[in-house]
């Protein structure tokens, strides 16, 4: 099953709050119509894509609308989904990782599924070809490692982790020097999700980040924050807190085909100007997909 079936599949909820409602609104779509732009806002605050990003969204529909004379709620349509699919492309959906080894930093609050996204990461990365090492560096929370080795195991890669407690800076550093005796592609960091307070979630990230930057100087490296899109909104609200502590270049997206707030999408691609990597989209090892911004929004939309 390719991206667009499993999009669509893991979009369920949402489509079916949205897709519903959207159809109507377009084909009752007549040139002049004001009830049209407000239950078109209505719809899509209601998938939770965000006052500021549907405000956004209607004034560049609106603007279309008078330029180009669009006169039919098929023109219309099809005008919305090339502004959705415009506000998604903030940046490269790809993950850079050209150098050996690149590194991969995953971070997030607990609970948000960033222990098994790692693991299905790894997996997809390693049915691409490369040599994956996993990094066990929340050493905070129990059983942690545990689980990281459990998914180590699933996806066929190595892992290196200490005791519980441990410094996951120390971590992170014989992760290096194992990834370089083993000639690894990409290492994957794991990191607390939650520590006392943010100064000292910033300062384990911090402490995380220096030690990769001195042993790999050159790497490429990715910061991935996970976040569950069942939170909708409150996601976005962590997202921002993380963005003042961590350097990140996107966001991997879980628990998508359990929410009708699959529009949560538009409003981190817009609010934070950052790109959606990948999203989750079930419980299966392989149900951690690439995003692709316009079959999104044509599986949302269709």
């Amino acid at each position: 099953m390719g991206f667009f079936d499993k999009i669509k599949q893991g979009l369920t909820k949402t489509k079916k709050n949205l897709d519903a409602q959207l159809t109507g609104i377009f084909a009752s779509y007549t040139p002049g119509d004001e009830e049209f732009f407000e239950e078109l806002e209505e719809s899509l605050i209601l998938a939770d894509t965000g006052v500021e990003t549907t405000e956004r969204a209607i004034h560049e529909l609106r603007r279309a609308i008078e330029l180009k004379k669009l006169r039919t709620g098929t023109e219309v349509k099809q005008e919305f989904v090339r502004i959705l699919t415009k506000i998604l492309k903030v940046q490269d959906t790809m993950l850079l990782l050209t150098t050996q080894p690149s590194v991969v930093l995953v971070v997030g609050v607990n609970g948000v599924g960033k222990t098994t996204t790692i693991g299905k990461l790894a997996a997809q990365l390693k049915r691409e070809g490369s040599k994956v090492l996993l990094s066990a560096g929340d050493t905070f929370r129990a059983a942690a490692a545990d689980q990281l080795t459990v998914w180590a195991q699933r996806a066929g890669v190595d892992i290196v982790k200490h005791e519980e407690g441990s410094d996951p800076a120390a971590v992170v550093f014989d992760s290096i020097q194992a990834a370089k005796a083993r000639h690894s592609d990409v290492i994957i960091v794991d990191t607390a999700g939650r520590l006392h307070n943010k100064a000292n979630l910033m300062n384990e990230l911090n402490k995380i980040t220096r030690v990769i930057r001195r042993e790999l100087p050159d790497a490429d490296i990715e910061t991935l924050m996970v976040l569950d899109a069942t939170t909708g909104q409150n996601g976005l609200i962590q997202a921002k807190q993380f963005l003042d502590t961590a350097d990140l270049t996107g966001i991997v997206l879980t628990k998508l085909d359990g929410t009708a707030k699959g529009g949560i999408v538009f409003a981190i691609a817009s609010e934070l100007q950052l790109p959606v990597k990948y999203v989750g989209v079930g419980e299966q090892i392989d149900d951690l997909l690439e995003f692709k911004p316009a079959e999104f929004v044509e599986a949302l939309l269709s």
